[in-house]
């Protein structure tokens, strides 16, 4: 993962830009019994294309878990195993769903978005020969 991606998302996620659209999560918080299923969802920037889930145990640096784009996820992290799925069901929410949550699961789970990944914005136009 770029350093400036998880940049952005983080000072996004922290409401740096108080004018600007931002992206909301529910619950804000949640706790359930271990084994059960739980959804977040986020609200990303509506002109965005790419949306982004990261979490952080207490006590632990940041850890990407996974990029969705054009209904399909692009890329994921290992900890991403088969309990986890994420959706855009109505083409507004993104939703992470943690099927039989274990202990390990505990943590703060963020939502970002954005228009391109910082790889794209720095390809050049690919142009065919004449």
């Amino acid at each position: 993962m770029d350093t400036w991606l998880l940049c952005w998302a983080i000072f996004s996620l922290l409401k740096a830009g108080h004018t600007e659209p931002e992206v909301t999560q529910t619950p804000s918080h949640q706790v359930t019994q271990m084994g059960q299923e739980v959804i977040l969802q986020c609200v990303p920037i509506s002109n965005h294309l790419y949306f982004y889930w990261y979490r952080q145990i207490l006590g632990q640096k940041v850890e990407f878990l996974v990029i969705f784009f054009n209904n399909n996820i692009s890329e994921k992290s290992e900890i991403f195993d088969d309990r986890f799925s994420v959706e855009r069901p109505d083409g507004v929410h993104f939703t992470l769903k943690i099927k039989s949550t274990k202990l390990e699961d505990s943590a703060m789970y963020f939502c970002a978005s954005s228009e391109a990944t910082a790889l794209q914005r720095h390809l050049q136009p690919v142009q065919k020969p004449s």
